[in-house]
């Protein structure tokens, strides 16, 4: 015990005794010489790093391979259809169409208020100024593809 303590109190000033000699940094030979060696640490670390993700890979496949092997085997689907398979049942069962669970309840798109004024507007026209107003676009439509088509040059 008082043998490590004696060398934690001088190991502490030899170290400040080391740092006080040159004073000098490393010479230009040095300090590209430490720089070669470390690019090629950092090659050989995103060199290993690219053996280990492909290892991973290798092995996910493999497994993945075993997993549906099983599947097969017992006839056994797949998570991600599972899921699938549910919503569409879910959705069903609640009487609504097939893709209309997206568009209701909480995951909806809002609507904007121009969105909402022009509905209510809709709502509020009778027959005739529907028939009316479907009747003004197709002609508006028909004039502008004959302008295009009959310009006088």
């Amino acid at each position: 015990m008082a043998a490590f303590i004696a060398k934690q109190m001088l190991g502490d000033q030899m170290s400040a005794v080391k740092d006080m000699g040159g004073g000098e940094g490393p010479t230009p030979e040095e300090k590209e010489k430490m720089e070669q060696l470390e690019k090629e640490r950092l090659d050989a670390l995103r060199e290993a790093e690219e053996r280990r993700v492909e290892k991973h890979r290798k092995m996910e496949e493999e497994r993945e391979g075993m997993r549906q092997g099983i599947r097969d085997k017992y006839g056994i689907k797949k998570r991600e259809e599972k899921e699938a398979e549910l919503k569409k049942k879910q959705e069903e069962k609640m009487g609504l169409g097939p893709g209309a669970g997206a568009d209701s309840g909480l995951n909806r798109k809002k609507k904007t208020p121009e969105e909402i004024a022009a509905e209510q507007a809709e709502a509020n026209q009778d027959d005739f100024t529907k028939l009316k107003n479907s009747i003004e676009t197709q002609v508006n439509d028909i004039k502008g593809q004959i302008e295009e088509k009959c310009s006088i040059q």
